[in-house]
């Protein structure tokens, strides 16, 4: 057996066809664990105790709870209204270029028991397989199912789905990751930290993500609330073409130059969701000029009375949000702007 499928929904908030269906343990340990290692990085067994006690269940004969799968494909042809046999079609020869969303460690523990004695590979698992439009709905969707199971981190989730999930090698820009810089550093690559931060940012509609003065399992939490909160599905920009525009950008050395600087990337990310289109139409050459009027600006700010990062990542998203007017101002009247903004 491979995978029926029973029903087809639409998950309007992250716009998304969702099937529901039923598989075997057999099936699942052939062809849905192995893409558990998909991810360059694997949540650890969080509750080893609790596992031990679902491997027992299984030779036992229980039902594992439902796993949940997803693809990314923006040009499926499954909708609510498609044939059953249509869908389960599509779900047998696409699964396993899928994610497993939820269900990591119980497919572990499963793998686990598949040699004991007596144990039924043909019992029936439940599973769900999301067909998403975008990645940044995937993300979105991934951090809402594991949120509250201490799984990797919000940030560790969108740092392992940065390297994994966006193509680079479609850009002309060089990334690398910190492993890759500890074998060669490439001069003029961009950190794959910096981009994942930066994703972050985008996906949280926030430039602050990071704060020593806050726990992290705390901070964590307010990541996740903010992610929830942003409805990053609802908008039409993918961070995809936040990427594509960033190289765009970089074949002029000076904007590759201030796109480098992890803070300026971080608050460019966010502020472009609002003004894409102004800076897609805006030739290279000129946007370099208006990079030199936020840098003329910025320099009146007292570097030895605020923290600098912080003020550099709110101005920045700033500047780049709101770049069709204030690209008007001179750098005595920007400065004047931002020193307004960031009186309170």
């Amino acid at each position: 057996m491979s995978i029926s499928i029973h029903t087809i929904n639409y998950d309007n908030v992250i716009k998304s066809v969702v099937l529901s269906g039923v598989t075997t343990y057999r099936f699942a340990i052939e062809s849905i664990y192995p893409l558990i290692n998909r991810f360059s990085a694997q949540r650890k067994l969080q509750n080893p105790a609790f596992y031990d006690r679902l491997r027992r269940d299984l030779v036992s004969g229980c039902i594992m709870p439902p796993i949940t799968m997803a693809l990314i494909d923006e040009e499926s042809v499954i909708s609510p209204s498609s044939k059953m046999d249509d869908a389960e079609a599509y779900c047998n020869l696409k699964v396993t270029k899928g994610y497993v969303l939820d269900g990591m460690q119980r497919l572990n523990a499963l793998h686990g028991v598949k040699d004991e004695p007596g144990f039924d590979l043909d019992k029936q698992l439940y599973i769900s397989l999301v067909i998403s439009p975008n990645k940044d709905m995937l993300l979105y969707r991934m951090i809402t199912l594991n949120n509250g199971q201490r799984p990797m981190t919000p940030r560790h989730q969108i740092e392992v789905l940065t390297e994994e999930l966006f193509d680079f090698e479609l850009l002309s820009i060089d990334v690398q990751s910190e492993k890759d810089r500890a074998d060669e550093i490439k001069r003029g690559a961009y950190s794959l930290a910096d981009i994942s931060k930066g994703y972050l940012a985008f996906f949280s509609n926030s430039v602050h993500n990071e704060n020593n003065k806050i726990i992290s399992e705390k901070m964590d939490e307010i990541i996740v609330e903010k992610i929830m909160n942003t409805k990053v599905f609802e908008g039409d920009i993918q961070f995809q073409a936040v990427l594509e525009e960033v190289d765009r950008l970089s074949k002029n050395d000076k904007c590759k130059e201030w796109l480098m600087l992890q803070n300026n990337l971080i608050g460019f990310c966010v502020g472009i969701k609002t003004s894409y289109d102004v800076v897609t139409r805006t030739p290279i050459d000129e946007f370099a000029t208006l990079l030199d009027l936020f840098e003329e600006a910025f320099k009146g700010i007292n570097a030895s009375k605020v923290n600098v990062g912080k003020f550099r990542r709110e101005l920045a998203l700033e500047y780049i949000k709101n770049i069709s007017s204030l690209k008007e101002l001179s750098a005595t009247s920007l400065l004047s702007h931002f020193s307004d903004k960031t009186s309170n």
